[in-house]
């Protein structure tokens, strides 16, 4: 089964989740900036990789021709987040975030999650937002 976008979603860029990633990818890096030298190829490394597979997953995922690659893809998004949530926590507990930083971040991985979580089972019901089957 093949899916074509719709006049509503053009692009993997008019996909709320995809935004909200890369939102949250802008805060990743802001924050990671006043982060110790010593974990540039450490945790500030690996906490950037993790929150840049988010949106590039779904992205991948959208380009893709099925529902359920696109849901795989949607998955690896949503392992990625657990990923950086465990880093952000280990970044508060290193003492490289304090707690209003890392609670700030927490709740955009919190708020993407939630978006990340309600594309995925509108793709389960076969709701997939911004795309019609065609036959």
């Amino acid at each position: 089964m093949r899916f074509l976008p719709t006049s509503s979603i053009q692009s993997h860029r008019d996909l709320i989740a995809w935004k909200k990633s890369m939102e949250l990818v802008g805060e990743i890096y802001r924050w990671t900036q006043s982060f110790p030298k010593t974990e540039t190829y450490g945790l500030i490394s690996q906490l950037r990789r993790a929150a840049v597979s988010i949106p590039s997953n779904i992205a991948e995922g959208h380009a893709r021709l099925s529902r359920g690659e696109f849901r795989q893809f949607l998955g690896h998004a949503r392992g990625s987040l657990m990923e950086v949530e465990t880093q952000i926590l280990l970044s508060q507990l290193l003492g490289y975030l304090d707690s209003n930083q890392s609670a700030e971040l927490l709740e955009r991985v919190a708020e993407t999650g939630k978006i990340l979580n309600g594309l995925l089972n509108s793709l389960k019901h076969g709701k997939q937002e911004g795309r019609t089957a065609n036959p």
